[in-house]
């Protein structure tokens, strides 16, 4: 396993952690249930070849996240949560008062069964509930977290443009770190290259999230895409590929990966003891290039998240809406979307046509004709 520094901190994180969202289970009797066993096995055996950096996740849905961090609870017994640093997540979706920080904080910790967490991310911040957090007060409450022991280090997670990112950043001199999405298909956008730099040249560890884009670059691909992957100076795997660029960026500390597999983490442990910041030739380098050029022109909607037609009346992101349904196309992948546009509350089945998002929309998109398409395409409401 190799290590990189960890932004102004005196600690080195593995380059791969591990996350949680995907852990092995099934359904039974109508209700999801973890894989205990398994889980543990799975998590003890990465921390075991190297891995210190674990990921609690984003809780989309509590009752779902109760059952993970039990779960994880019971894989950290015997000594093992001393040897691993672990982070958790207060999403600012949840957070209507600055009560609400604490128990949400509050309850991960009794449900993981920890005195306290090593990094606490205000989760998912973006342009719109940035300025909410602030006054609400949020940022208080994560000192005094941090002051009463409950929280070691605090970051955030964050999915918007470049500019945004720059003032949370600017706007607070103890961040720790920054969750950010990235894969080669994010180069430009939510925060893109630019984004994962600017974090780390201001002290901040860059925890890079869904290098896979939720498996999406891992499923057979379309046929375009597969020749070129073919023909590449490498036969590595699809799953390699995504890693080996992520881990190609110097400014990445670490890559939480989610994993449902024992396969699926003995591939991950094994390119991560070879993979090195700068590795990539120039071949490869093309390769990936003609793959995301190969994959972006499958995407329908000219939508580039610049937001000025948000906020929507009616409480529909808009450009989030697009940006799924782009995916969806791209990946040929309409169940993750559906999955996607219930975890995050988006409706498209909202929109009464009042036709202020068009209005204000500075590329004159036929927004709402967009919407229908898009709703009806996913089968969403």
């Amino acid at each position: 396993m190799k290590y990189r520094g960890f932004g102004r901190l005196e600690w080195e994180s593995s380059i791969l952690g591990m996350g949680v969202m995907r852990l092995p289970g099934w359904v039974e009797s109508g209700r999801e249930t973890v894989d205990r066993p398994l889980t543990t096995h799975m998590i003890r055996h990465g921390i075991d070849q190297g891995v210190n950096y674990l990921d609690l996740g984003f809780p989309w849905q509590m009752d779902r996240h109760q059952l993970i961090l039990e779960a994880v609870r019971e894989a950290l017994e015997e000594g093992y949560r001393q040897r691993v640093k672990v982070a958790l997540t207060v999403p600012a979706s949840l957070i209507a008062s600055p009560a609400d920080y604490d128990a949400c904080l509050d309850r991960q910790l009794e449900w993981s069964g920890a005195d306290n967490a090593d990094f606490c991310l205000l989760g998912r911040l973006n342009r719109d509930n940035w300025p909410r957090m602030q006054e609400l007060g949020i940022l208080d409450r994560m000192e005094q977290a941090q002051t009463d022991g409950r929280v070691q280090h605090v970051g955030f997670s964050f999915y918007d443009q470049y500019q945004p990112l720059k003032s949370v950043i600017q706007a607070y001199d103890r961040w720790s770190l920054a969750g950010l999405h990235y894969s080669y298909m994010d180069v430009k956008h939510n925060p893109g290259t630019n984004g994962v730099r600017y974090a780390a040249q201001n002290g901040l560890a860059v925890v890079v999230v869904e290098p896979l884009k939720s498996g999406r670059l891992v499923k057979e691909p379309p046929e375009e895409v597969r020749q070129i992957w073919e023909q590449s100076p490498r036969q590595w795997s699809r799953a390699e590929w995504a890693l080996r660029f992520v881990w190609n960026e110097p400014a990445v500390s670490v890559v939480v990966s989610d994993m449902s597999s024992m396969e699926q983490l003995t591939e991950n442990l094994a390119v991560a003891d070879t993979a090195e910041a700068g590795g990539l030739t120039i071949s490869e380098e093309v390769a990936i290039s003609k793959v995301a050029d190969e994959y972006r022109k499958r995407q329908r909607v000219p939508c580039p998240s610049c937001r000025p037609c948000m906020p929507c009346p009616e409480g529909i992101d808009v450009p989030r809406f697009f940006e799924i349904y782009n995916d969806a196309l791209i990946y040929d992948d309409a169940d993750t979307a559906r999955l996607l546009c219930e975890w995050e509350r988006i409706h498209p089945g909202d929109c009464t046509e009042c036709g202020i998002c068009e209005r204000r929309c500075t590329k004159r998109l036929h927004m709402i004709e967009w919407i229908k398409e898009g709703r009806e395409y996913l089968g969403v409401e």
